[in-house]
This record gives structure tokens, sequence and C-alpha cells, in this order.
């Protein structure tokens, strides 16, 4: 993926294509491209409010972050012009250092001296010294600290790279990293450089601490994150009170240019050689910026972008250089001819992207959940509905104008023209607004036309789904009765008609179609828009259309449609008329009696079946009618029910010997009845009768004796299974013995617990104390003074009396009665307890 920048590509992602970016880019310009016209840079660093860039002819340049030049400095002579210029003899720039405030500047120049002065333009020294600021420095053999003016490391070379925090000091030169602890005036490690056969001033170290106790050191193709740990006190003896541990160490396909954190990640600047094997042809020699995640003993790539800076054919290792901006996640790379500044990718390039991919539900849905943070994309929306628009994909576009075209009434109707345009209003018409919020009528009422053209059936379900608000009723109707005289006898254009009228509450009008049409929905609408005064003439056509619903409908409103009303309605349709009254007696016996006489002759019509059961349940029909009408039909069962109801059960016996031929249901005639002359009619019509015989046999054991039967029979007179019956017989007299010695001993048993019950409760004490009174002379039963002698009686009835309140016991010495149940003939008590003391 390239990024063309004021008219140049500036990156090429390595990676798949389809893995999104992690950085973006753009060069500085303005101040920027003029003095690298002329001049090359060599060093720049990074303030929260400016930028300091530094040149090979040895100038200073301040700049804003848009890259405009604010000031710039020339030393000549270790002098300040008043010409605003800094030259160092004219050589180049190593490096820049700021202090927090931003207003004093450390320079070091290849000529190994540095400078410290204020934005003021006030030289404050100038010295091969190394300043108090964190200046990195090269060219020099070796390191003082200005405050204490002590030499804190020489001899190993030039020291190409210094790094500043805190109270801790790291520095590169040609044998490793040292680390110095200003606290404890020591030197605490020595990170020996891996790669020796690289030179240092071709590739060198790159520092950068990502906090104040964590250092990450690249050099050649190494990386090592160094973390400064305090030493444990019982172990320190002549040891630095700090150490120094290798978290990670690994290395790399490219040359480390530059280093800088990313949380917990790391910023990498990659110098890549022309000989180098592991990329392609047209990515060599371009140096790349990745981001990688740093693992225990090796590390894994995160995003590689390979940067198109310009002349990048022409530089070296040495001449990239990568600063970061820790209050913002800015890294600036830095090369002779060019400065590009990477940026962590924001919601609006996250959506850049996706918009690239052409994946506009995720772009949606990323805008959709970061909406107060991005800047721009108002329409993506938009751009997805047409999108899938030219692809052809209607209904998902109109299903997103939902999503997309929200409140905004305006856009809707624009969309609903542009779907007219291309003749897909069908795939819109199921997402309009018809809410709160609506478009014009004139809108619904296009959509309505164009379906009526065309699909009779979506016309319909329009006019279902949509509330009759949203467009001129009339209007539709008009155009439903214009297509209805070409095709009169359309059901689906009659009913969407009938469902307009209902809108325009002309229900009348939709009674008559749903009628005409036997449409399920009649009862539905009459219910709900109580049209029973509407039906009153219309009871035939309703019971035509389904007679179950009709009649619980009749029935459940009678105070709105009386029964005499359905009756005269339904008086030439008895078959109707019959469906009711059945119903209406089932609901109530006593409610239609005036009518049970004309049902008589309705049940033995159309519903034999239910005749028997009406004239058992009924108590208002006339029997000589409905005995009549039997009669005439030669219904057997039903004259043998009113002829036994009417009390001439032998006549009804006779019919069902005679009629039925049935001994079954003679016999079980008889046992209803429980008359001893029925049976003897019944032995008496049976008795030269075999099979009728035998089924008496097996039928009167518990009503008639079976003796007489048996006696009856002539002799010689063969009858069927006679051996059988005669068994049964026998077996039966054994069990109603059995059950008459069972019950004989249920009742001894039961008779036995009972008296025992009664002795036990009867020799029980009864409690006499002195609430208690003499029923005979209402003083307290018991005497004030116990300790003369007295007498008590009590009864099992709890009346207690004095003895001597009692009457003499008559004949029957020893046995005395209570008087009171005595008078009230409950029958005598007898004396339970005499107290005497």
């Amino acid at each position: 993926a390239e990024l063309v920048k004021n008219g140049c590509v500036l990156f090429v992602q390595e990676e798949d294509t389809e893995e999104e970016p992690k950085l973006k880019y753009e060069r500085l310009t303005n101040g920027v491209t003029e003095i690298l016209q002329k001049d090359a840079a060599s060093c720049m660093t990074v303030h929260d409010k400016f930028l300091a860039l530094g040149t090979h002819f040895g100038k200073v340049y301040l700049l804003d972050i848009q890259g405009n030049v604010t000031q710039k400095f020339e030393i000549a002579s270790l002098k300040l012009s008043l010409c605003n210029c800094y030259r160092s003899s004219s050589v180049k720039i190593n490096q820049i250092s700021l202090d927090e405030s931003g207003d004093h500047v450390g320079i070091c120049s290849e000529d190994g001296k540095t400078h410290v002065v204020t934005l003021t333009l006030t030289l404050l020294f100038s010295t091969y010294l190394c300043s108090m600021f964190c200046c990195p420095l090269q060219m020099l053999t070796n390191l003082k600290l200005m405050k204490y003016t002590s030499v804190l490391h020489e001899g190993e070379g030039n020291i190409t790279n210094v790094k500043w925090t805190a109270n801790l000091i790291a520095w590169a030169n040609n044998v490793g990293v040292k680390i110095y602890d200003i606290c404890s005036k020591q030197r605490i490690t020595n990170v020996l450089r891996d790669n020796t056969s690289l030179r240092p001033d071709m590739y060198p170290c790159s520092l950068c601490w990502k906090d104040n106790t964590t250092l990450i050191i690249g050099w050649g193709s190494s990386v090592k994150i160094c973390v400064v740990k305090e030493r444990d006190p019982t172990q320190m003896r002549d040891l630095p009170s700090r150490y120094v541990e290798i978290v990670s160490a690994f290395e790399t396909e490219f040359f480390i240019s530059g280093l800088a954190p990313l949380a917990d990640q790391l910023v990498t600047l990659y110098y890549v050689k022309e000989s180098s094997e592991h990329v392609e042809e047209e990515f060599r020699t371009r140096p790349r910026l990745d981001i990688i995640q740093p693992l225990a003993e090796g590390c894994e790539e995160i995003s590689s972008d390979a940067l198109t800076v310009r002349n990048f054919q022409e530089n070296q290792c040495r001449d990239y250089r990568l600063e970061h901006s820790e209050g913002e996640s800015l890294f600036y790379i830095i090369s002779p001819k060019d400065i590009v500044v990477a940026k962590e990718r924001d919601q609006d390039d996250h959506i850049d992207w996706l918009l690239e991919k052409k994946k506009y539900e995720e772009a949606l849905m990323a805008a959709e959940i970061s909406f107060k943070n991005i800047k721009r994309h108002d329409k993506i929306g938009m751009a997805y509905i047409n999108h899938l628009v030219e692809r052809g994909d209607y209904d998902a576009a109109a299903r997103k104008c939902q999503k997309v075209l929200g409140k905004n009434m305006d856009l809707w109707e624009n969309e609903v023209y542009r779907f007219k345009t291309i003749g897909q209003l069908k795939a819109i018409s199921q997402y309009l607004p018809r809410g709160d919020l609506r478009l014009r009528p004139a809108i619904y009422e296009m959509i309505l036309h164009e379906f009526l053209k065309t699909d009779y059936e979506g016309f319909a379900t329009l006019i279902r789904e949509w509330p009759g608000e949203l467009y001129n009723n009339m209007a539709i109707v008009q155009a439903v009765n214009e297509h209805l005289k070409k095709d009169p006898t359309n059901s689906m254009l009659l009913t969407t008609l009938a469902e307009l009228y209902t809108y325009d509450q002309r229900y009348d009008r939709a009674l008559e179609i749903y009628l005409k049409l036997r449409h399920k929905d009649v009862y539905q609408l009459i219910h709900k828009h109580n049209l029973f005064s509407s039906i009153k003439d219309k009871i035939v056509l309703l019971m035509d259309f389904d007679k179950e619903k009709a009649v619980d409908m009749l029935l459940d409103n009678e105070d709105k449609i009386s029964m005499d009303k359905v009756v005269e309605e339904l008086k030439d349709r008895p078959e109707l008329l019959h469906v009711y009254l059945h119903k209406l007696f089932k609901r109530d016996h006593h409610k239609g009696q005036k009518y049970h006489e004309r049902q008589i002759s309705l049940y033995a019509e159309f519903d034999r079946p239910n005749l028997l059961p009406f004239l058992r349940e009924s108590m208002h029909c006339p029997l000589e009618k409905a005995l009549e009408i039997c009669q005439q039909r030669h219904f057997v069962e039903e004259t043998v029910f009113l002829l036994s109801r009417m009390g001439n059960c032998r006549h009804a016996l006779q019919m069902i010997m005679e009629e039925l031929a049935d001994v079954d249901k003679a016999i079980e005639f008889a046992k209803e009845q429980d008359d001893r002359e029925l049976w003897e009619d019944l032995i008496s019509y049976s008795i030269d009768k075999p099979p009728f015989i035998t089924g008496l046999l097996n039928n009167i054991g518990t009503h008639v004796d079976p003796i007489l039967l048996i006696h009856r029979i002539k002799e010689g007179m063969e009858i069927p299974n006679l051996r059988d019956s005669l068994v049964k017989i026998l077996q039966d007299y054994n069990l109603q013995i059995l059950l008459r010695e069972g019950c004989k001993k249920i009742l001894v048993a039961d008779s036995l617990s009972l008296l025992q019950r009664m002795h036990r409760t009867q020799k029980r004490g009864v409690r006499v104390d002195e609430e208690n009174i003499c029923e005979s002379c209402h003083t307290p039963i018991l005497p004030s003074d116990t300790a003369q002698a007295f007498g008590v009686v009590v009864f099992h009835c709890r009346h207690m009396f004095h003895k001597e309140c009692l009457p003499s016991p008559g004949n029957l010495p020893g046995i005395q009665y209570c008087n009171i149940c005595s008078a009230k003939r409950r029958g005598p008590g007898s004396g339970i307890l005499e107290m005497k003391k």
C-alpha cells in the first residue's frame, strides 16, 4: 500500500495488503524543504513546544511542528553575532539537546566542541567538555561531568552517543555501553558490543531510555533491553548499589539506525543494505520502520513499512536518526534530505483504510462506535449505500437506509426518487419511515401506485403493514376501483379494498366485501367495530360461511341481536335454525324453552343422534307431540323412552321385545323401572324363546329369584348355554352369600368396637366442682362446708343433683333416672356416680 504525499510515494507497506498499517506518515515541509535543498540534516531533537534541527553545515534551526523556521543559530569565532546565526567552524552538528523548559540548547559538533546557549541568544559557555544536559556526543575520547569537574570515562575510543535520564547516564564508545549512577558516583555496568566487525562510526549505537530504569540499546543488528535494579543490601559488599539485568536480547534482519518505545512495543528504524537477500528488489536500500514486540529471547514483528525518503539510494546507516515525542506518539525519521513524521493511526485513519478496502459495513460500525473521536467521515453511510447500489444489491442498500438516513426526511426522499429512477421502489418500500417521523403522503402514494401496477400481492402487503394515515386513502381506493373494473372478481384486490374501507371507517362496505368473499376476518371486523346492527339481516350469510363461529358470536351477543330475531331470520333455513337452537340448548336448557316443541321436528329431521338426549334433558317439550313425531318416523328407542316417561311401561317393554328383539335392553329397561309386574311380563314373553331365557338366566339373578324362571321352563326345551347360565346363577348366589357373611362380620365387629368405646366413655370420671349447680334446687352442687357428709348423683347426660333432691327409685331399687331428660322424653339416664363423704 503506497501513501502519496506532495506528489511522491512516501512509504510502501511490505506486509500483506489485507493487514491494516499501524502508523501513518507525512513529510515535514515548509521551511524544512528549503533548508534541505541547500543543506543536509544531521540530527534533530524534539521538544513539546518546537523542534531543533542540526545540519551538515553547522547550523541549528528551531522549527514549529509544521516545519516552519522560527529561529536559527550560527557560531563564528566562538562569538554570538546579531544575525541570529550560530556557526561552529561550518562543521557537522552531531547532536542537539534541550532542557525540560526548552530555554537552553546544547549543541555538539563534529569537531568535538559543545556549546550551550539560551533562546535569547546568550552564549553560556563553549567547551570541549560535556555540558550538564544529556548531550550525546561524537568525536570525543573522554566524558566529563561539568558539575563535578570530574572525568567519568576515557581511554576506549570515541564516545558516539550519550543519553541521560534522572540519575543515570548511558554512553556508547567503541567497546560497548556504560551506565553511570550519579548518586553513588559509580559506573554500574558495561554492556559489550556484539558484532565487533562493524565500524562504530558507520554503524553507530542507538540508545533510548524507555523510562527512568529501562535502557534500550540497538547496535548493528542487535537489540538489548536493560533494566536497572536495586541490589539486595545483604549482597552489596564492595559492589554498586544498583545493577543491570538484560531482560530481552535478540537479533534483527537489518541494521538499526534508531529506536523508540511505543507502550510495551518498540519502534525500530532499519537500514537495509543493497546486498541484503531478505528483501525484494523494489524495497532494497529503502529504510524500514518496524513495530516489534520484544520477547525474552526474540521478538515478534507487528508491522513493517519501507519508507521512500528522498535520496535514500545514497544514504548509509549513520545517516538516519529516529527521534520521538514523549507527550505524543510521534516519531521523526531524519535523513540528510528528508524528514518524515510517523504517527499512530487514529480512528479516522482506520475508517479510511476500511473504505479503501471497500469494507463499508465495518467502517460504518467503527464510525458509530467512535463518533465522538472522528473528525471527518460524516458520509460513510451514503458511500456504503452508493456502493451497494452500484453492485446491484438493492435490498441491502435499502435496508441500510434505515440506519444511515435516520431522521433526515430530505435524504429519505432523495433516496426514494433514486430508487424509482433505477426501478427499485419495491426494494425500499418496506424500510420507509412509518412512525412519528414520516415522508410526504405523495411518496407513499407513488410507491403504492407502483405496486398496484405490477404486484397485487405486494400492494396488499403494504396496505396491511402501513398505517392508513401515511397516504390519501380515498385516492388509493379510487385507484383500486379502477383496477377492479378490469378484473372485478380478483379476490386479492377485493380484500385490499375492504381493508381500505376499514381504515376509512366505512365498515358496512368492508363487511359486504368480506361476506361476499367469505373472508375469515369478517367476524373479527364485526367484533372490533361493533357492527352487530349491520348484520341483523345478514345472519344467513354468516351462517353459510361458518356455522360454528356465527352461532358462537350470536349467542355471545344476545343483548345486541335477540334470540327471536335470529330465529325469525333462520325460519326459512331449518338446518341452520337447528344448529343455532341446538347450541342454545347446550348452553342453557331453559333459555329457549318456547322453541323446544319446534326442536323436536328439527332433531328428527337433521340430528336424530341428539334427539334422545334432548328428550331426556328437556323439561319443556310436550310429550304427546314428541311421541306422535317419533311414532310417525318409527323411532323405537325414542318412543320407548317417551312411553316410559308417560307411565306406559308395559307398552314400552313390549316395543323393546317385539320391535327391537333385544333381551339385554329389555332387562336393562326392567331394572331401571324396578317393577315386579314388568319382570313378570318379561318372563312371560321370554318363556317360549330360548335366547331370551338365556339372557334372563344371565342377568336377573340380582333382581328376581332365578328359581321362579327355572320352574316355568318347559321340559325338553333346548336352551343355549344353559349349563353356563346355571353355573353363573350359582356363582352369583355364592357371591351374595359371601357378601352377606362379610357384611355380617363387619357389622358385628363395628358393633363390638362401638360398644367398647361407649363402655370406656361411661367409665370415665366426671369433674364436679363448686361452679356446678343442682338441676333441681339450683344451688351449688357442693356444700360450703365439705366436712359434713353429702351426696351427689351425676348422670351420663351430665345433669347433676343432690341425692336428697332426687325422687325415690320406685319399684326398681338402685336405678335412678334424670328428671330433666325423662321430662323431654329423651330416655332414662343411669346414675353413674354417687359421691358420699
